[in-house]
């Protein structure tokens, strides 16, 4: 016969300390389990197991910790599952299913709002910057957290991504309009991260079924279409014609600032890669311009042939001892977005600019000027401006980037920066025709 185990009191059990399974009878299988501390000094882990019979093998059964679960308790749990065992139920499966079952509930807790928090936080290093990052952060806490923050995801409707889009635009002017018809531009981006975040959940198991924030299929069939609301607002740019009294009046600026910004207009980049630039990108006796993925909102290698005059100004430019920026701040640090912004706006309200425009409006003032004013095939003047060229299959079959061919684009945009705004920028109508302008004559009075 097994050896029955001596019924302890509670007295008794609390003086166990000794490392073990340590049996307290009053249930067969019913023990104590002490367990060395996690830390010198303290207390041993005690808990509470019970050994029972499935089938022809004894397995564990917690039933919680010591002295947490009181002797009594503990015996009262273990009573009641072998009375379950002895009537043929197993145990181990249903406190698999109870384990199963908590986690799924826990997981049915999930907020919005907890959802797409954990999301931005494993997937923030794909933003392309930090401002990227802040601006996902910034329009759900704005726009979608009043409304779907506390919700839980696996409830999230159709119905409530539609109060997200048709909320008010402004809530001091109710009557003004709704967030989706007035400010579409910010409501197409917040579904896109709604849809997002709960294309996470789904993946996460958070959530089952179709995705209310999907617009094909769904919600193009309620709302009008973005392209029929939205008012596209184009970056400001300064017009070609004019863009040769602007170099002119902006070099006589010797401020850093003004410096990169002549490097930008020069070479056609988004601003970011200007501020970022580091002298180990540049090769000044190849004119080569390699723009690391990290500095381009591509995240794809970009090189740039740069003209002559862009190698005369980094050749005045001095290289500090305290950084390797190209073009820093004051602190040695990379130059802020708003310093060529602030620029501009100064050269706007001296009059020595006579139109609103951006840094990043030169884009625009260089892919005007190359449609209109040069023979370049289009994918030369795409891939001067570091776009995509053509779909899927010619990029699979066209590994250049046509850099020598964009050196000559390039060097004639340069030479053309040169010319005073009084000559007519339309008379080049080729690639070697831009050194060869003519000036329009004023008739006298």
């Amino acid at each position: 016969m097994p050896k029955i185990a001596k019924v302890l009191t509670a007295v008794e059990v609390n003086r166990i300390k000794d490392t073990g399974w340590h049996a307290v009878g009053g249930v067969a299988g019913l023990l104590l389990q002490v367990r060395e501390p996690s830390q010198e000094g303290a207390m041993p882990a005690r808990s509470w197991l019970l050994r029972v019979r499935v089938g022809n093998t004894r397995h564990p059964i917690g039933l919680g910790s010591y002295p947490q679960v009181s002797l009594a308790e503990a015996r009262e749990q273990a009573k009641g599952l072998v009375m379950e065992a002895k009537q043929g139920v197993n145990l181990k499966v249903k406190k698999d299913e109870r384990r199963s079952a908590l986690l799924a509930a826990q997981a049915r807790s999930k907020t919005f709002e907890e959802c797409a928090k954990t999301y931005i936080e494993a997937k923030g290093v794909e933003h392309t910057n930090d401002k990227h990052r802040k601006q996902w952060v910034t329009t759900l806490e704005t726009y979608a957290y009043p409304i779907l923050g506390k919700r839980l995801v696996a409830d999230i409707t159709r119905a409530d991504v539609l109060r997200v889009l048709n909320q008010p635009a402004d809530p001091k002017k109710p009557d003004a309009g709704t967030f989706w018809l007035v400010k579409n531009e910010t409501a197409n981006r917040v579904l896109g991260r709604i849809k997002t975040v709960l294309d996470y959940a789904k993946t996460s198991e958070y959530r089952s079924g179709d995705n209310p924030a999907e617009w094909t299929g769904n919600l193009k069939n309620i709302l009008p279409a973005p392209n029929k609301v939205a008012k596209v607002n184009h970056q400001p740019a300064v017009p070609y014609a004019l863009v040769g009294d602007f170099m002119s009046k902006l070099r006589l600026n010797e401020s850093i600032s003004a410096k990169a910004l002549q490097f930008l207009v020069m070479t056609g980049v988004r601003s970011g890669s200007v501020r970022a630039a580091e002298w180990s990108e540049i090769n000044l006796e190849e004119k080569l311009w390699v723009i690391p993925p990290e500095h381009t909102k591509t995240k794809h290698e970009h090189r740039v042939p740069l003209p002559p005059q862009a190698i005369t100004l980094l050749k005045s430019l001095p290289k500090l001892a305290d950084t390797t920026k190209i073009f820093p701040s004051t602190r040695g640090s990379e130059l802020s977005d708003m310093a060529l912004s602030q620029l501009m706006r100064g050269m706007q309200e001296r009059g020595e600019l006579p139109v609103k425009a951006v840094p990043h409006g030169f884009r625009s003032t260089f892919r005007d000027w190359a449609a209109e004013c040069t023979s370049y095939p289009d994918e030369i003047r795409k891939a001067a401006s570091g776009h995509t060229v053509g779909d899927a299959v010619h990029q699979a079959y066209q590994r250049t980037d046509l850099l020598e061919k964009r050196r000559k684009l390039m060097n004639d945009w340069a030479k053309f920066l040169d010319l005073p705004s009084a000559q007519d920028a339309h008379s080049g109508t080729g690639p070697a025709s831009v050194g060869t302008v003519t000036p329009i004559r004023r008739r006298k009075a």
